[in-house]
């Protein structure tokens, strides 16, 4: 398959303005979706050939253990709403990859690949869509809010965009205790139509948060298209409202994920600025596991041309070719990736349920200590 494969075009919003190219910082590849100027992949961030199989082997990792929640939820061991990562893993696996372990990251309800990414336990997040006491949350918090102290992993939240003030606060007490780390903060489209957005955005800017926001455009909130949700399509345009950087980057290319992260976190750790990015991305499932895959808002077709664009073709593609790659080898990191969501489920299926007395612990915390 070859790795410039086209994605489907959007359609445009009527009333959209005129792109006026990188003005304001704005990335002149904001147009990326439009299929003829779309670049080939490439590696433009200096990676070796063991961090290229390495951001391979974790984009596995994440795609073999959506595919065993999607299983397990069918057989009733996960329950309540379960949003899988799948077609979007090289958005987590570019950001992770170039933080640091003392950054913060706070993300929305398709959590899961980003955990992965981040390097919470793949048996602790398994067992925490298990409702189980070994569980990341201890089982309370199920699929849509993994948490993890120990790498900075701030959760998953369900309510669209609350969790977006929660970032700028992150930032603004980095800030304020003179440290040099960032706060990725991950949403979803249809977040930017939200008050809290505009917002957070402003007083991120204001007071000069080391703050990434970042865009998951899979173009469709639920089961409703951006077009029909968004009057102005090009989101990353509100960059400008709030005088911020503001760019646009294919969420399928893990190099050109990492490249832009590059700019944002230099940009957040010396000069204390915020940065907006849209990645543009496509998930292959549903919205969650109660959604149809297809037939309903999008297509078959759509769907099919934009798996196309795998990010995990694309990327075992580049360094197939490159002769960094075998078959066999291949296999063996699949083999492994699989290998670690099967440990992960039978660690979860062995854990115990929570105690009936947890019920009435992590309501309060004690701050005065």
């Amino acid at each position: 398959m070859s790795t410039g494969a086209k994605r489907a075009p959007e359609r445009k919003s009527k009333n959209e303005p005129e792109k006026d190219g990188a003005a304001n910082g704005e990335n002149p590849a904001a147009n990326a979706d439009d299929t003829e100027t779309q670049a080939p992949m490439r590696d433009t961030t200096g990676t070796d050939a063991e961090l290229r199989k390495e951001l391979l082997r974790s984009m596995l990792v994440q795609r073999r253990f959506e595919e065993r929640c999607a299983e397990a939820y069918a057989l009733g061991k996960i329950g309540g709403f379960c949003h899988l990562y799948i077609g979007q893993e090289a958005i987590s696996t570019g950001v992770m990859s170039m933080l640091r372990p003392d950054d913060y990251v706070i993300t929305a309800y398709r959590d899961h690949g980003q955990a992965l990414a981040r390097g919470v336990s793949p048996r602790a997040i398994m067992a925490e869509l298990f409702g189980k006491s070994d569980g990341c949350s201890g089982g309370k918090g199920g699929s849509m809010h993994l948490f993890d102290k120990a790498t900075n992993f701030l959760g998953g939240h369900g309510i669209v965009g609350g969790h977006i003030p929660i970032a700028a606060g992150v930032a603004f007490a980095i800030k304020y205790r003179r440290r040099n780390q960032v706060c990725v903060c991950f949403f979803g489209e249809a977040a930017v139509n939200i008050g809290a957005f505009h917002e957070t955005l402003n007083m991120a800017s204001l007071w000069d948060l080391p703050a990434i926001f970042i865009i998951e455009n899979n173009r469709y909130g639920m089961g409703t298209s951006i077009s029909r949700s968004t009057a102005n399509e090009d989101v990353v345009v509100r960059a400008k409202g709030y005088r911020m950087i503001g760019e646009s980057v294919d969420g399928q290319d893990v190099f050109a994920v990492r490249e832009c992260m590059a700019r944002a976190t230099e940009r957040a750790r010396k000069e204390k600025r915020p940065t907006l990015i849209e990645m543009r991305t496509y998930r292959f499932m549903g919205h969650s596991m109660s959604d149809a895959v297809n037939g309903t808002y999008r297509t078959k077709d759509e769907l099919e041309e934009n798996m196309k664009r795998d990010p995990i073709l694309l990327l075992h593609n580049l360094i197939h070719e490159a002769g960094e790659l075998t078959e066999g080898e291949l296999h063996k990191i699949d083999d492994d990736a699989k290998a670690v969501a099967q440990d992960a489920w039978d660690f979860a299926d062995a854990s115990p349920e929570p105690a009936a007395e947890e019920l009435y612990t992590d309501i309060l915390v004690d701050t005065t200590s």
